[in-house]
């Protein structure tokens, strides 16, 4: 990957992260090592016992890491991240939002930058094939019954609603902000958005990536998925 900087040097990734595991350092490691120069991280209110992978993140090259003092969730996190790449980092084109947890490859990490910046003004969704062999019963539930639910009421076609690898160009992250929800419901949220003001979208293949034997997330399938399905009602009343 040495031969391609174009993304790594335009683009800046965004990391939410919330007591990261023993991965975490390796994701951060490989992103140096490719040679991203904006590395944004946010510590959404870990505590003290997984402090060491935000403190090993400040000494390494290219990383900011901004801290939460409380658990404000994962869309908090990443408006947190968007507003200071919009205040701090003028000369950035854009963001590439990913999860420490080695879900994403770097060479999808990358491919989705890449196209983000050959289209110019489409969010890119990294989006995996749930029909493989492996995937998290949860994930798979969950991800077909939130697709089915937007090709239904909004016409979207969307394989992977609950990407968090995604491109996003500059000029969109401050209506991104501004958008509802604090959690795992803002990512959905941010698709209903999109339609509403006419954001183009595409999609971009990516490795499905899940180790059985050591599988975690913060997402809460009943608690966060009901947050998704208020706000995909929600806005589908505001639509009548």
């Amino acid at each position: 990957m040495e031969e391609n900087k174009n993304c790594q040097k335009r683009l800046a990734i965004v990391l939410p992260s919330l007591d990261p595991d023993n991965k975490f350092n390796g994701v951060i490691d490989g992103l140096v090592d490719a040679g991203f120069s904006h590395i944004v991280i946010v510590d959404d209110g870990s505590d003290e016992n997984h402090q060491e992978p935000f403190r090993r993140a400040e000494t390494l090259p290219g990383c900011r890491v901004l801290h939460h003092g409380v658990n404000k969730g994962k869309g908090r996190a990443l408006k947190t991240a968007f507003r200071h790449v919009l205040d701090e980092l003028p000369e950035v084109e854009g963001v590439i939002t990913i999860d420490g947890d080695g879900q994403h490859l770097l060479e999808d990490i990358i491919a989705c930058g890449e196209k983000m910046l050959a289209l110019g003004d489409h969010v890119v969704l990294g989006c995996r094939d749930f029909d493989q062999p492996g995937v998290p019963p949860r994930s798979v539930a969950g991800n077909k019954t939130t697709s089915r639910m937007f090709k239904l009421f909004y016409g979207l076609s969307i394989s992977d609603t609950q990407t968090g690898l995604r491109a996003i160009p500059r000029r969109h992250l401050e209506r991104m902000i501004a958008m509802d929800g604090e959690r795992f419901e803002y990512e959905t949220n941010m698709l209903l958005m999109m339609q509403k003001q006419a954001i183009p979208f595409t999609e971009q293949p990516i490795a499905t990536v899940y180790d059985p034997e050591d599988y975690s997330s913060h997402y809460n399938a009943v608690k966060d998925s009901w947050r998704i399905f208020k706000i995909m009602w929600k806005a589908g009343m505001k639509k009548k």
